[in-house]
């Protein structure tokens, strides 16, 4: 009776490790419950504080309009939890928010009016990665190539003359060593009386176009005054030679020469009244120009280019004389030169318009390589296109003002003149040499970049600014006089050693000093028209000062008269 029996005993331990065990999962499911409550607590405070912070951000933050998704409101943020109450609660249902009564005012105190809700925000269309636009600073890359069309036919001239000069100096040597009668003897006399002629009037006409460029680079006010009357005595005094030789193809050459002496001494002194403005404005334009070091690289190229395109091109002519029908065929090969340099000296002006043009408009110092790279591939179809027309449409303008400037003379001889000026008015708003700028600034095609300049300069009234400016008659007279000069050297040397072909050298060496002068003086004509039609653009730029301005308000007081002179005008 008084021993324990050891079954009993051994219920009693089992039984106790049970409410052992029990007691132990109870503590750890509360444990569990108490650790989920804290966390819900925490993911609620995590909650409130994201939000709060989402209302600071700005409307226009991407997240905030990735989180609103064209909601158009501002986030409601829920009222943080009151700190008077525990967070934590036996239940996990988040506690009720008890809000504080509101007072009411004073009943002698009137309220003020309730200030008006902000507007809520707008909805936002634009995704994460999009950007404003702006086209006029993507447009100055523009990768289209412009008048591919006109691109086309001078690649296809260019090839066709290449092969065809190469063909003709083929002739010619054919004729120098194959034949023994008169076309050998000719092409002698060519090589040993013409050749070093018009070789020496090259290597001239690149030293006076560098000359010319240089002198007016640095002492502009001088340049434009010693331009307009050197001209006037040179070619005066070269017509004076070759009447002096009298012989008759001589003599046309000279009385046209000295024909062209008499009506560029009355231009110079009809413009004397614009020659102080001009001035102004091409040494305000130039100033730029020190800034960019390797400016004249594009005009060492070209004129290079030029040298050797002549030297080949001279080889064609002497060969053109043992081919049929020589007239036609030389005729063909200046007309071949004469748009080949004159492309030349368009790709030029469209290099240094690019540089000068983005230094106005936005500032930037572009690269002088890049903008000649873009002068030789995307805008040379434009640069075509104008060096085909421009020149004709500028020489008949100057015809129909001819015609304008005495029509009030004679009513029934000229009753077309103004009729022709009109017309003339219209293709010049149409084609014209303002165009370049915007050609090499923005890529636009020959025809809508002529539209497009001269419609900011009916904008801001500078029509009649810019028509009334002499800087491309300058170049103009300056290829003139390296001409002359030329044919002066030129046809003194002839002369010494075979007379019959005075006549002809004079004309060769007046060709092409013309053209290799003109090449040159692409640059400081680009300058003077970046100033203009970068100034229609913008007026306010900071690049830019008050001549044109003053220049606008003499026109408007009729202190200054740009209009083409008629003769009644004039005696008036």
């Amino acid at each position: 009776m008084g021993a324990t029996d050891p079954a009993v005993e051994e219920r009693e331990n089992r039984g106790e490790e049970k409410t052992e065990k029990k007691k132990k999962k109870k503590k750890q499911r509360g444990v569990k419950a108490n650790d989920e409550e804290e966390g819900g607590d925490k993911d609620e405070l995590n909650h409130h504080r994201f939000l709060a912070n989402l209302n600071r951000l700005n409307p226009t933050n991407p997240l905030r309009i990735i989180v609103n998704n064209g909601g158009g409101g501002r986030f409601t943020t829920p009222p943080p939890p009151n700190p008077a109450q525990p967070l934590r609660s036996s239940s996990r249902a988040p506690p009720p928010i008890q809000t504080p009564p509101v007072r009411a005012p004073p009943p002698e105190e009137p309220q003020p009016p309730p200030s008006p809700s902000p507007p809520p925000l707008q909805h936002q269309s634009r995704s994460l990665f999009s950007q404003t636009p702006q086209e006029t600073l993507a447009s100055l890359n523009s990768s289209k190539y412009t008048n591919k069309f006109f691109l086309f036919l001078f690649i296809l001239h260019k090839i066709a003359a290449i092969g065809f000069v190469c063909f003709l100096v083929f002739r010619g040597v054919q004729g120098l060593i194959g034949s023994n009668g008169s076309v050998k003897r000719k092409e002698q006399r060519i090589l040993r009386f013409l050749l070093p002629q018009v070789e020496a009037a090259s290597l001239l006409s690149i030293v006076l176009a560098f000359s010319w460029q240089m002198a007016i680079r640095l002492w502009p006010e001088f340049m434009i005054h010693f331009i307009l009357w050197s001209t006037f005595l040179m070619s005066l005094s070269s017509g004076i030679l070759l009447l002096c030789f009298q012989m008759p193809a001589t003599d046309g050459v000279g009385v046209s020469l000295i024909a062209f002496s008499i009506g560029n001494g009355l231009y110079a002194c009809w413009v004397t009244r614009r020659i102080k403005f001009c001035t102004k404005i091409l040494v305000k334009s130039l100033e730029p120009v020190s800034k960019f070091s390797d400016l004249n690289l594009p005009t060492y190229y070209m004129l290079a280019a030029g040298f050797f395109w002549m030297s080949l091109w001279i080889f064609g002519v002497i060969g053109a004389l043992n081919f049929y029908f020589p007239p036609l065929v030389i005729i063909g090969l200046v007309l071949s030169l004469a748009w080949t340099t004159e492309v030349m000296r368009n790709v030029v002006n469209l290099t240094v318009s690019r540089v000068i043009a983005l230094f106005y408009l936005r500032g930037m110092q572009s690269s002088t390589r890049f903008s000649f790279q873009r002068a030789l591939s995307r805008n040379l179809g434009s640069a075509c296109l104008g060096s085909l027309f421009v020149p004709t449409i500028e020489a008949l303008r100057i015809v129909a003002r001819g015609l304008n400037l005495l029509k009030g003379e004679d009513e029934f001889m000229f009753c077309c003149a103004n009729c022709c000026l009109k017309l003339m008015t219209f293709i010049f708003e149409h084609g014209n040499g303002w165009a370049f700028v915007q050609i090499a600034a923005y890529g636009k095609g020959f025809v809508r970049a002529s539209q497009d300049t001269w419609k900011l300069f009916e904008d801001v009234d500078m029509v009649e600014v810019v028509d009334a400016d002499i800087t491309s008659s300058i170049c103009f007279l300056t290829g003139i006089c390296s001409g002359c000069v030329c044919v002066i050297v030129a046809v003194a040397w002839t002369h010494t050693v075979y007379k019959p072909f005075t006549a002809t050298i004079s004309l060769l060496a007046f060709f092409i000093g013309y053209l290799m002068t003109r090449i040159s003086m692409a640059l400081p004509h680009a300058c003077v028209s970046c100033y203009y039609a970068c100034y229609a653009e913008n007026p306010e730029s900071r690049f830019f000062d008050e001549t044109i301005k003053d220049r606008q308000a003499l026109i408007k007081n009729g202190r200054v008269v740009v209009h083409t002179p008629r003769v009644r005008r004039a005696l008036a």
